[in-house]
């Protein structure tokens, strides 16, 4: 009987060990949008190193993804309307279907069975199967949609370009209920929700100010945010739009790049009025918190968009500036937030901060990088 035990426990082990053997860990692991190439760098966090490099992507011109909750796939939204399964462990893209003419970003759902795509062409939002990418719904809405993010309960939230509308997709009962908010504003154009998945906050191009909205209220109402924010200033060419997403939240307080104005906004997340305002070295793309809340880190639209500026949350003031390179696009911190790393596109590198004493810990070499985007958003709500 001993025997019969022993040889049961031996195989069993050698088959945990083959198994064992088969499995990766993605933890760790990150992709960099090569967007001139088409392409994904993976990279190791811990290694500061690229592994490999996934291609056939199409337009990643202004790409965005999101992760499967296991971490192993990645859904990629290209520019030009494809939407591509990557599968980080076998190191290849797993489906692409073009399914419109104009991307601009996505959402993966809660339960990571739905993935949203927003479009400027031909408008509307397109939801489809994640396993499979079989689309499941079609929502038009003769408008170019912007701020796609999901929340809680198997829904997406986003905003209509040109109707000045929020709207709200549940899939919770196995259809799309949609709920329409009107009266945002003029001309949305980007939008963050918070992690617990209560607040929806838009940007406003077309004037100054934001909007917000409750989306625990019962029926969610359009709240106006800093009416008339930039009243006695002078607006600025706007050279690329600010972007607005979950990670501009530091501690108690909003912190969102100025449209047309060389200042952040500081905005308490509970009343929503302004608490302050810091003056910035040129007009800021991401405002973006470091994951603790101590920091804001801040880079720039053209032509000033070699700088990198770090704000003091508790003072509000900028208490470090230095140049990595040419076009700064991108920054991601790590998860709990030691290091940053940040695209420099016309540098052809990703560069590695350590976020507390700003030494430059290493580089990685890339083909116009921009967008990073390390495999931890697939645990983040709006990410």
């Amino acid at each position: 009987m001993k025997r019969i035990f022993s040889l049961v426990t031996t195989l069993f082990l050698l088959g945990g060990a083959a198994q064992a053997d088969q499995i990766s860990s993605t933890g760790d692991l990150g992709l960099v949008v090569e967007r001139a190439k088409g392409a994904l760098l993976l990279v190791d966090q811990s290694e500061h190193a690229a592994v490999d490099r996934i291609e056939g992507l199409g337009d990643l011109s202004h790409a965005s993804l999101v992760y499967s909750p296991d971490q192993r796939f990645a859904y990629v939204f290209g520019r030009d309307g494809g939407l591509s399964k990557v599968d980080i462990i076998e190191r290849k893209v797993v489906k692409r279907v073009l399914q419109g003419g104009n991307s601009i970003g996505g959402a993966i759902s809660d339960d990571g069975k739905l993935v949203a795509v927003s479009n400027y062409e031909p408008g509307g939002v397109r939801v489809f199967d994640a396993d499979t990418l079989e689309m499941v719904a079609d929502i038009p809405t003769a408008s170019k949609t912007i701020g796609l993010v999901d929340a809680p309960g198997r829904k997406f939230v986003f905003s209509l370009w040109d109707d000045g509308e929020t709207w709200i997709a549940d899939f919770s009962s196995g259809k799309v209920d949609i709920t329409k908010v009107k009266g945002m504003g003029e001309n949305p154009y980007d939008a963050l929700i918070t992690e617990d998945g209560r607040t929806y906050i838009t940007g406003l191009f077309g004037e100054d100010g934001l909007t917000a909205l409750d989306l625990w209220a019962e029926k969610p109402e359009a709240i106006r945010v800093l009416p008339n924010y930039g009243r006695g200033l002078k607006d600025l060419p706007v050279y690329k739009m600010p972007h607005l997403e979950g990670w501009a939240k530091a501690g108690q307080e909003f912190v969102l790049p100025a449209v047309g104005h060389h200042q952040v906004l500081w905005i308490d997340s509970v009343t929503l009025k302004e608490t302050g305002r810091t003056d910035t070295y040129g007009q800021p793309v991401f405002a973006m918190a470091r994951p603790d809340g101590r920091y804001v880190w801040v880079n720039f639209a053209h032509p000033l968009n070699d700088t990198i500026q770090v704000i003091d949350t508790l003072t509000k003031q900028v208490v470090h500036e230095f140049k990595p390179g040419p076009a700064v696009l991108h920054m991601e911190f790590t998860p709990r937030g030691h290091e940053v790393w940040i695209s420099v596109r016309d540098a052809g590198a990703v560069m590695i901060y350590d976020t507390r004493t700003f030494e430059k810990l290493g580089e990685i070499q890339a083909d116009k990088p921009s967008g990073i985007f390390f495999t931890a958003r697939a645990h983040k709500t709006g990410l």
